[in-house]
């Protein structure tokens, strides 16, 4: 064993940079109350704490820190949606992601490493022309690619998948990757730092209503008052939401995801077929990553099926064959939120103190930084909302307002 290494671990003062503090009891009451230790709360309360100087901040996980669908994504990061309030809001959080490693001086291991979505038929490519355009107009670098084009840039990939052959692509230059614990740790990290207390083991269990507002959050270590509170709780959304009356058009499905024993580097762009329901992409450590649609029903458990299996690695051998002899090392799933518009759900509610951010679908991994920058402006302005996610307010559904992101999945939903 190495001597300094030894001196570490037995000596009282050597320096030691602690991520976390040592965990506490709860305060009486705080400032503000988030509900959801995933990368989206931790990020609002870092930057309530760090841009609006707002500290008195607890963030409630009734688990651990970011093990919801912040650790059960396959952590992509892009902006080419098909809205212009979607690419705008999504370019934003790309942008953001690409400077965090330096805010944080904590590497997040970003990758830019561009998305490639594939068109099987002449209507995906027109609707991928469009799609180009909006992204280009508001601040996404995509184009369409050719077969050459593509052939040039998977090499690996199989152009003519049975009775789907490849006409073209849409070409996203700012697709990404990033390692989704280290975003939900650097936000903890640097918002304790600041003052945040951070509560891990901590469910929500109920709210004290006094006067149309949330008086104080009960949880099963005791009950706490807040000044207000905001929800962002992946998965679960619509059940907390339930405690309060608020009904917001959220239902939760099972999305699964797989990876295989790890490779020598062959493919470096992210991969998808919405046609067939598939993506691929390989990671750092040489492992493949397969992902497709959700389950077709409603469920809260995060189990794995062999029907999903099945189907969905036929589809990835349809586009790399020589993958049929690789060998799974491990599936898992989460529970994903779904709107009829497949926008998120984030601003005020019904409730005066209480905000929101539910609704996201397969898109909360790669909106963390924006979503948490927005939602912290929301709560320290006292209910003014940002221009940026006003396209997201709970009424639009009651005003026929939607924002229309079905299709803009990497694979169909």
């Amino acid at each position: 064993m190495p001597f300094s290494l030894l001196k570490y671990g037995l000596s009282s003062e050597y320096p030691v940079d602690v991520d976390l503090p040592a965990p506490k009891e709860l305060k009486s009451s705080y400032d503000v109350v988030i509900i959801g230790g995933g990368g989206h709360g931790l990020a609002t309360a870092y930057y309530l704490a760090k841009y609006h100087g707002i500290t008195n901040v607890a963030v409630l996980e009734k688990a651990y820190l970011g093990g919801g669908n912040t650790a059960r994504n396959t952590a992509v990061i892009r902006s080419n949606y098909l809205t212009s309030e979607g690419v705008k809001f999504y370019a934003e959080s790309v942008r953001l992601f690409k400077e965090l490693s330096n805010e944080f001086d904590f590497n997040i291991m970003y990758s830019e490493r561009g998305q490639l979505t594939l068109a099987h038929t002449d209507a995906t490519v027109r609707a991928f022309r469009q799609r180009a355009e909006v992204n280009k107009h508001f601040g996404g670098r995509t184009e369409m690619i050719d077969r050459q084009q593509i052939r040039e840039l998977v090499p690996t990939l199989n152009l003519d998948p049975g009775h789907l052959p490849v006409l073209a692509g849409l070409w996203h230059i700012d697709g990404a990757t990033a390692r989704h614990d280290a975003v939900a740790w650097g936000y903890a990290k640097q918002a304790a730092k600041r003052g945040v207390e951070i509560h891990q083991l901590t469910e929500v269990l109920d709210f004290v209503m006094e006067n149309g507002r949330v008086a104080a959050v009960k949880t099963n270590r005791g009950t706490v008052k807040c000044g207000c509170a905001v929800q962002a709780i992946a998965g679960h959304s619509s059940l907390l939401l339930n405690k309060l009356g608020i009904r917001a058009p959220i239902h939760s499905f099972p999305l699964q995801a797989m990876v295989t024993q790890p490779f020598k580097p062959f493919l470096d762009p992210l991969v998808s077929s919405s046609a067939l329901h598939c993506y691929v992409q390989q990671t750092g450590r040489g492992e493949v990553v397969f992902g497709g649609g959700s389950d077709p029903y409603p469920l809260y458990n995060t189990r794995s099926t062999l029907d999903l299996k099945e189907s969905l690695l036929a589809h990835a051998i349809e586009m790399f064959p020589f993958l049929a002899n690789a060998k799974l090392m491990r599936q898992w799933a989460g529970t994903t939120d779904m709107t009829p518009d497949y926008s998120p759900i984030m601003g005020r509610s019904p409730v005066d103190n209480y905000y929101l951010d539910a609704g996201w679908g397969t898109w909360g991994f790669k909106s963390t930084p924006i979503c948490g920058k927005t939602m912290a402006e929301l709560v320290a302005s006292g209910g003014r909302t940002p221009e940026l996610i006003k396209p997201f307010a709970l009424e639009r559904f009651s005003t026929f307002q939607q924002v229309n992101e079905m299709g803009a999945t990497a694979a169909s939903h």
